[in-house]
């Protein structure tokens, strides 16, 4: 995207966005908490003053697949209380005015280009919004969760963010950017535009990359061990590591694993049990599963399952689709449905 529109992005910060894309524009504090509701989730509504003391509520949303770019705002003072989100992940960049925001233990004050908010579905949130508008990503809690899982090694579960975004970092500016991107590409094409396929998938994979290894989580340290990042990881198993990715379709080969890393076979079964927290077979199962659910839910409507899991080295089906609903908390061919419904 130019400069230049990314200059007309930010002027326009300050001013209503997706003015387009309106679900909600009301003076009424019950209807403003009935309406916003449905569309986020149920939540407790109450201005500081007299509800006929400037309260205003707008929310505007452009919808994709998994996530969605809304533009929130309410004129006055007013408290949310929306408890657990349970369904989706928030990202609040505020454009104008101020949040106090309590999450968990955690309290913050999101102003706009300094403090912006990543609440997280299991953890209670109440907010108080002074005159603000605040643009926010909502991401579907199922497939970052499921990313979280591809990424650490992990089983599918729980993620919870530190709910702190510093947007004076660069991590902070360039989040900031990409939602201002987003905000502009909806704007262009508007309520009736669609953005293809290729190109949503491409924008969620940004939104999740920059999330999960960008934004400090329960599943962070995870994560960096298992793609051999970590910095206390020896060189020969990170090598091993980098070998084992590269050739993950192919069936293990252990003596040529430890060529590859100049160490001996039992030395690199112990370094992986001691550094990884899981065996070498075990972790080559892990990244045939999170190549194959990355393959499904991108997935083309002649996809098929079975093609896919023998393409990245899968030979026994049935275990293939029970090591994956315990790795995702569903079956293969449900991944793919959702994907192509």
């Amino acid at each position: 995207m130019s400069a230049a529109v990314l200059e007309r992005g930010a002027r326009a910060s300050a001013a209503e966005r997706l003015a387009d894309f309106a679900r909600v524009t009301t003076d009424d504090v019950d209807e403003a908490a009935e309406q916003i509701g449905r569309i986020f989730c149920p939540h407790d509504l109450k201005p500081t003053q007299a509800r006929a003391a400037g309260f205003s509520a707008r929310h505007n949303c452009a919808a994709f697949d998994g996530f969605s770019i809304n533009y929130v705002a309410y004129g006055g003072s007013v408290g949310i209380d929306p408890g657990c989100l349970e369904r989706f992940f928030l990202v609040q960049i505020p454009l104008r005015g101020t949040a106090h925001i309590r999450a968990g233990i955690t309290e913050l004050e999101a102003a706009p280009e300094r403090t912006a908010s990543l609440l997280s579905p299991t953890i209670p949130t109440r907010m108080m919004w002074r005159d603000c508008a605040q643009a926010i990503l909502l991401l579907d809690r199922r497939i970052v969760e499921q990313r979280a899982a591809a990424l650490s090694g992990r089983a599918s579960g729980t993620v919870e963010f530190d709910p702190v975004i510093d947007l004076e970092t660069p991590a902070g500016r360039v989040l900031r950017t990409r939602l201002a991107e987003l905000m502009t590409i909806a704007e262009r094409l508007g309520p009736s535009g669609r953005l293809s396929a290729l190109a949503i998938a491409d924008w969620r994979e940004l939104l999740l990359d920059h999330l999960l290894n960008g934004q400090r989580h329960g599943l962070s340290d995870a994560i960096t061990t298992f793609s051999g990042r970590a910095e206390r990881l020896p060189r020969a198993l990170r090598a091993a590591r980098g070998h084992l990715a590269d050739n993950a379709a192919e069936p293990l080969d252990l003596a040529q694993l430890a060529c590859a890393s100049g160490i001996g076979i039992r030395a690199l079964q112990l370094g992986f049990r001691r550094h990884f927290g899981q065996s070498i077979s075990q972790m080559l199962l892990d990244m045939r599963l999170a190549a194959l659910h990355a393959r499904l839910a991108q997935g083309s409507p002649d996809a098929s399952v079975t093609d896919i899991a023998f393409d990245l080295g899968f030979t026994h089906l049935g275990r293939m689709a029970g090591a994956y609903r315990d790795k995702f908390g569903e079956t293969p061919s449900a991944t793919l449905r959702r994907r192509l419904s």
